[in-house]
């Protein structure tokens, strides 16, 4: 899809397209989404910041004052509207963590997501997971106002997205179809992050296990039909954890990832091996200012080094780099999947393009790829712009394995 906006900076047009993608479960208007980007500077992030947090506290107010007058529906689709704005209010400042703004635009991310949560019938149900002394936050989403048991789908972002984010991403679209839907936010992620923290780690089965004891403690949940879906670098996450946790009937990977290091050593010179050592290295100065340079000159890469050292609690851009080494289902680990699952891909996946297909061919388990194609409008990272689409067919299988579970 050709850029509507930020036709020079692919990174500043793929957040407008999420935004955009995320109207169609309630994350924003087209007039709101395009009349703040027309009035961001390409490349800017303060104004990127600026006209975003301008939307959100109009949004929100406006959402305020309908409640206060009652207009229940009013309030929650504005109080939905606002979180996802304040979402992208902060989402290109972590390069300095301690920026103020980072943590009230999050803060005020989560509150008004919380308002739109109570006004759902039934309620969306904030919960937090007990995991290694804190709480993994994340949301309760039932079908109904019983306790019935119900195929559930455990769902979390990846390297940037938030569990408030999954309602765009999933999660509504799995409850309307009547599923017990668990959202949650694990180590490196937002809440987790802002919280209590805590920053990405490989043992992702070691997060998902403690997510479905809390699970299948809850009457809503049907033990027996149980799927995980992971976003983005959760296309990564999802399947490691599904290598080690049987306890999975279904595994989703949106879009599917295999080796993480890939995106760093792809652009390193010598080969993979000798990529590794010198990100492991103690000191290569050439190669420290090799990586500022292409941090000045690919906006992608700018933002994807500044958010990493943040979310995985690194102090430069190498070290950032060698943590993703860990990231990977290679040596074997995809091959341990059990369960049925469904591998999808962006044609034109600015991010990990050829992984879902380097992860489908390595699973031996039942398997199935769903490509998503540029004439569909679906081609994008995710598949954003592109969202009632992508989880019809996502969870039109879901039912299908559920039914012969």
């Amino acid at each position: 899809m050709r850029a509507v906006y930020f036709p020079d900076n692919p990174q500043f047009w793929f957040e407008t397209l999420r935004s955009f993608g995320h109207i169609a479960y309630g994350g924003g208007d087209f007039g709101e989404v395009a009349a703040t980007t027309e009035r961001i500077t390409a490349g800017d992030y303060d104004s990127w910041h600026d006209e975003w947090r301008a939307t959100a506290d109009r949004v929100a107010g406006e959402a305020a004052a309908a409640l206060a007058r009652r207009h229940r529906i009013s309030a929650r689709d504005g109080f939905l509207r606002a979180s996802n704005y304040y979402r992208n209010a902060e989402f290109f400042l972590h390069g300095t963590p301690g920026d103020p703004r980072i943590r009230r635009a999050y803060d005020r991310q989560v509150a008004c997501f919380r308002e739109a949560a109570r006004l759902f019938d039934p309620p969306v149900e904030p919960v937090g997971i007990p995991f290694e002394g804190a709480h993994l936050p994340g949301y309760l989403y039932r079908a109904e106002n019983s306790d019935t048991p119900r195929p559930t789908v455990v769902m979390h972002s990846g390297f940037d997205g938030s569990a408030e984010e999954m309602h765009f991403a999933g999660a509504a679209a799995a409850a309307e179809r009547g599923f017990t839907v668990l959202t949650f936010d694990g180590p490196g992620q937002p809440g987790a992050r802002h919280r209590y923290g805590l920053v990405f780690r490989p043992d992702w089965e070691n997060v998902v296990g403690p997510v479905l004891d809390f699970a299948l403690a809850r009457p809503e949940v049907a033990p027996d039909r149980i799927a995980l879906l992971g976003t983005s670098m959760g296309g990564v996450l999802a399947p490691r954890a599904a290598a080690f946790e049987h306890r999975l009937t279904a595994l989703i990977a949106v879009d599917g990832v295999y080796d993480m290091g890939v995106t760093v050593t792809a652009h390193m010179p010598g080969g993979r091996e000798a990529a590794e050592r010198r990100l492991r290295a103690a000191e290569d100065p050439e190669l420290d200012a090799a990586m500022e340079a292409m941090m000045a000159t690919d906006p992608t890469l700018r933002w994807a080094f500044e958010h990493g050292m943040w979310a995985t609690g690194t102090a430069t851009p190498r070290a950032y780099a060698a943590a993703y080494l860990d990231y990977h289902v290679r040596d074997g680990v995809a091959e341990k999947i059990q369960c049925p699952t469904l591998v999808c891909a962006g044609a034109r996946d600015i991010f990990f393009e050829g992984q879902p297909q380097q992860l489908f061919d390595h699973l031996t388990c039942q398997k199935t790829l769903l490509e998503f194609t540029a004439e569909e409008g679906a081609e994008a990272h995710c598949q954003a712009g592109a969202q009632r689409l992508a989880y019809a067919r996502i969870f039109d299988w879901l039912e299908e394995v559920f039914s012969q579970a």
